[in-house]
């Protein structure tokens, strides 16, 4: 007779989990084994997960811990689990998200289904054109501050589920391991990294901030992705009063806004002309500020405009000299580099290009031609060390097969010449 475990979770549920975690790829963690090493074993490997969680003895293994340029400087933790730890977290997201997904609110756009960035930075557009004021909240280390206690509370408000408790808990206290070996334990927080981190973060500002906003400011709009959050306000006044309710409430739930990068911001533009010392602020990749810009009648106006960050640009243009074209690249023909190309630019321009284009397409144009110039005088020797002649023979190909390189498609290219 075949003992009966705890907990009911279905095999068919951990293989769909696991389906799920190898389409995202992702690294290695503290045990070493990659997602190719584990499908070696697949069947056994996906048993034990299973086996483990449904009789409630599965136990996270420590969290890999790396860390991550930030754009603004200064490093940005990674949690990083195993694959079989990853397995785990996405069978407990399957089964939980459905039940607190309906709940969330509609102004919350990070890491839900049908919702995206660029919905929240073109609806945070539309509101800068009708609201004059905005507060750009920055929460200090968002993700190493949730407070465990609380996020349990919520999880236990919206299932039922005894394995549901018991995994998430496990999972919240898992230690962290860094690269010399040492192990961390966590009190508070929740690893970026982590498959159901992201759904966890999210519970936790829907009661912290976004149902609370829906309550005690029901007619100030908001974006939030993650702990990216841009508040709407009619006057300066409301901006600050917002502003100082929304640090006390912070505070109540052990979050703290960050001093220096929270700030009230003016939407200046050709309506709006008074003075206020801040007039920009950055959203998802995007820099929010005045912009000259032309209307359906090709008349032009000065808006309050998102285009790309300039941060968003920095990363580009490193991307691009990583790639290193002009050394690693030397040996590949021209098609051969656009094949390697496109497909990151088009990610770049689906993205950065979805809002003032012309400013993804100037930052793209001038980097990539440095870069394929510098290929040319590399590769051809009659290009050595002649810039200006590298460039319009660039430029001729170009005018001749403008759909070589994604970006010359949309018109950025290097002049042609003889």
């Amino acid at each position: 007779m075949v003992e009966a475990k705890p907990f009911s979770i279905s095999k068919h549920l951990v293989a769909k989990a696991y389906r799920l975690v190898k389409a995202n790829r992702g690294a290695a963690g503290v045990d070493g084994e990659s997602l190719r090493a584990f499908d070696k074993d697949l069947k056994d490997n996906l048993y034990k997960v299973w086996n483990r969680m449904s009789s409630g003895s599965y136990f996270p293994p420590p969290v890999r811990l790396v860390e991550i340029p930030k754009g603004e400087g200064g490093m940005r933790p990674l949690g990083i689990p195993t694959v079989a730890d990853r397995i785990a977290q996405m069978v407990a997201k399957l089964t939980f998200e459905p039940e607190v997904e309906p709940v969330f609110h509609r102004d919350s756009y990070g890491y839900r289904p049908g919702k995206s960035a660029l919905d929240a930075v073109e609806v945070a557009r539309k509101r800068c054109f009708r609201m004059d004021w905005v507060i750009d909240l920055d929460i200090r280390d968002f993700f190493g501050s949730l407070d465990h206690d609380l996020l349990m509370k919520a999880v236990k408000h919206h299932t039922d589920l005894k394995w549901i408790h018991l995994y998430v808990e496990r999972w919240l206290k898992a230690p962290v391991q860094w690269a010399d070996g040492t192990l961390e334990a966590r009190t508070a927080g929740t690893p970026q990294g982590g498959v159901i981190s992201p759904l966890l973060a999210n519970l936790f500002m829907h009661y912290a901030f976004d149902d609370w906003m829906r309550r005690t400011f029901p007619s100030v709009p908001f974006e939030r992705y993650a702990d990216d959050v841009v508040i709407h306000c009619v006057i300066l006044d409301q901006a600050r009063h917002v502003l100082e309710a929304v640090r006390r409430r912070l505070s109540e739930c052990q979050l703290e806004l960050h001093p220096e990068k929270t700030r009230i911001v003016y939407c200046k533009d050709d309506r709006r002309r008074g003075k206020y010392g801040e007039h920009e602020f950055d959203f998802l990749g995007y820099t929010f500020r005045p912009r000259r810009a032309q209307g359906p009648s090709r008349k032009t106006f000065v808006g309050f405009l998102p285009a790309m960050s300039d941060k968003a640009a920095k990363k580009i243009r490193a991307t691009i000299r990583g790639w290193h074209l002009a050394t690693k690249g030397n040996a590949r023909s021209l098609d051969e580099l656009a094949q390697f190309i496109n497909p990151v630019v088009r990610g770049w321009v689906a993205y950065y290009g979805r809002f003032y284009r012309s400013r993804c397409l100037a930052v793209l144009g001038r980097s990539l031609t440095f870069a394929l110039v510098k290929w040319a005088m590399r590769k051809y020797k009659r290009f050595r060390g002649r810039w200006v002649r590298a460039s319009r023979w660039l430029g001729r190909i170009a005018a001749r097969d403008g759909e070589l390189f994604t970006h010359w498609s949309f018109g950025a290219r290097p002049a042609a010449g003889r």
